[in-house]
């Protein structure tokens, strides 16, 4: 009896480990927002508000506002991440974050994370927001004042400048964001173009995020790929 019950629970441990580890895993199936959870500082007193985040037409869509972030449920690390995207009407400001962990971190609204930016014209900018990350070229492309600290304080130097403004396509047509996440690297291409490279990352694994900061922008695809450890 012991032994059989030791094989079942071999054939069990088995048939849970996937047959194709690196597959493609789409956290976005096209018909609702199951796997997510929005965190909407406006909706804790007012649960009537419009959503900031919603399916349309097959996307994924970010409203814009009212600002907050929808937040995976599960947490990850070592992966590389494919996002589709486009500013469908005004352009402006969104992102991706990962890494993420405790919610509404800083100013009550963004969670602790390393935030990959896709404002417009700026894609692929690191923000740092209570974790920090190291590129570089340090001086350069962080901008600081004087006794501003190179880390991710509130105070402290934050954004990390991409390597290139002219990656993105016009406004309306889809972009092809990939963020790889490895170890404590992060690296980002935009369209094919590597647009920024980060080592030394305080935080290595987390939630996956994508913002409403102000302007409408849809996502057609958002899939994570495992990476070999």
């Amino acid at each position: 009896m012991t032994m059989k019950r030791t094989l079942s629970s071999l054939a069990f441990a088995l048939l849970a480990i996937p047959l194709f580890a690196n597959e493609p895993i789409s956290l976005f199936n096209g018909n609702d927002l199951k796997g997510w959870r929005a965190d909407v500082p406006a909706a804790d007193k007012d649960d009537s508000i419009k959503p900031s985040f919603g399916v349309r037409d097959g996307m994924l869509v970010s409203f814009g506002k009212p600002v907050g972030h929808l937040i995976t449920d599960g947490s990850y690390e070592n992966y590389r991440l494919e996002v589709q995207y486009r500013f469908s009407a005004k352009p402006g400001n969104c992102g991706v974050l990962v890494h993420v962990s405790k919610p509404r971190f800083r100013s009550n609204l963004f969670p602790q994370s390393i935030e990959v930016q896709m404002m417009n014209k700026h894609a692929g900018d690191f923000w740092c927001i209570g974790e920090n990350i190291e590129v570089p070229d340090m001086a350069k492309r962080r901008p600081r004042k004087e006794g501003q600290a190179f880390g991710s304080g509130q105070n402290d130097a934050r954004r990390i400048i991409n390597l290139t403004d002219g990656s993105e396509k016009p406004v309306g047509e889809w972009n092809t964001m990939i963020i790889e996440c490895k170890d404590d690297e992060v690296k980002v291409w935009v369209n094919g173009d590597m647009v920024n490279h980060g080592m030394k990352a305080t935080a290595t694994k987390g939630q996956i995020a994508l913002q409403a900061e102000g302007s409408e922008v849809e996502f057609r695809k958002v899939e994570l790929t495992p990476l070999d450890k």
